[in-house]
């Protein structure tokens, strides 16, 4: 209903991502619905102001809710919150002997609400993106496309996946523990809904940015990384995402 204020959660902090570049991103898209009063976090300790919110939007990698948080969040869904998941937020990451990442499952209440874990993924390279519901409201008259420079993500499914985009690879993750996980799959999701008690959460993978010092201590200088905020079509789906979450769509 148009003059209702709506209320957005925003957690942003991503590590070996370009947290700033995707937080101003995002809140610029948010911005652009007068009725949106957005709340922006780097962590989910604001339970009651998640809560309390019609939308949650997270752009983090390697962040981890605590058991109360998680408890939280599962509230918050099975009230009917909805959830915009992106990129790496089901991602947990540890380094182990040989400068290698490991994944552990380690929060599987979180990745359970979440729908899938990151267990994996090969280096940056051009992704071809499938439209897989041509009349879903999320992806109707949105074709076939490609991003450049995106990171092809191998994730565990977990529970009831409606999947609207999805890409084929199946290169191993060289530098992962896991690193042939993912590659007996002809295909992969890339974005998908997952219900979950009254709400619902929409994950979508894409959305790789790094900026000159984020890889740090692994690179002392990055090469900066835009990868599918290149692209317009996931500035569209992003808008999308946007409206689903509060119910526009």
């Amino acid at each position: 209903m148009e003059d209702q204020l709506i209320d957005v959660y925003l957690v942003c902090n991503a590590r070996f991502h370009d947290t700033n570049f995707a937080r101003l991103e995002l809140l610029k898209l948010l911005g652009e619905n007068e009725d949106i009063h957005t709340r922006v976090a780097d962590s989910f300790a604001d339970t009651e102001g998640i809560k309390n919110s019609k939308l949650l939007i997270t752009y983090t990698c390697d962040l981890r809710p605590t058991p109360e948080e998680q408890v939280a969040l599962g509230e918050f869904l099975s009230a009917g919150g909805r959830w915009f998941a992106l990129h790496a937020t089901n991602a947990i990451l540890e380094f182990v002997d040989g400068g290698k990442v490991d994944t552990p499952d380690i929060a599987p209440d979180f990745m359970n609400m979440l729908g899938s874990r990151f267990v994996a993924h090969p280096a940056n390279q051009k992704i071809s993106i499938r439209v897989t519901d041509v009349e879903h409201p999320l992806t109707t008259d949105i074709s076939d496309f490609e991003v450049e420079d995106e990171e092809p993500y191998y994730c565990e499914p977990l529970g009831e996946q409606t999947v609207l985009l999805e890409a084929s690879y199946s290169e191993p993750s060289e530098g992962y523990v896991q690193s042939s996980y993912g590659t007996d799959r002809d295909n992969h999701p890339q974005m998908y809904l997952h219900p979950w008690g009254g709400g619902e959460v929409l994950y979508l993978s894409l959305g790789h940015c790094s900026g000159k010092h984020d890889m740090k201590p692994m690179v002392d200088i990055n090469t900066v990384v835009r990868g599918s905020w290149n692209s317009p079509v996931y500035y569209e789906l992003l808008r999308r995402g946007i409206r689903w979450g509060i119910g526009d769509l």
